[in-house]
């Protein structure tokens, strides 16, 4: 019983880790994918092909998404390392 509550809390700690990775591990295209999914989830319309097709099962209804505080200080940690590693994915 104490191994399933261990591997279970390893689990949880390794998906929180994972999602929040530091900019500056992860490549153009991940953070791409990172920055717009937090906007696809708060119901952004895409207006490139690329963001349509990439996040097509999401619900659109807005082209200025509420997003949390939170969300947007990871949209702009984001933003800074595409901008230093001059990233050009869409």
């Amino acid at each position: 019983m104490k191994k399933v509550s261990l591997v279970a809390c390893v689990g949880i700690v390794m998906t929180a880790t994972a999602t929040d990775a530091p900019a500056a591990a992860q490549s153009c295209w991940e953070l791409w994918y990172e920055r717009n999914h937090r906007y696809a989830v708060n119901g952004f319309c895409f207006s490139t092909d690329l963001g349509k097709r990439t996040f097509s099962e999401f619900d659109c209804w807005t082209k200025n998404p509420d997003l949390t505080r939170a969300e947007q200080a990871r949209i702009d940690v984001i933003r800074a390392e595409e901008k230093r590693r001059s990233c050009k994915v869409n």
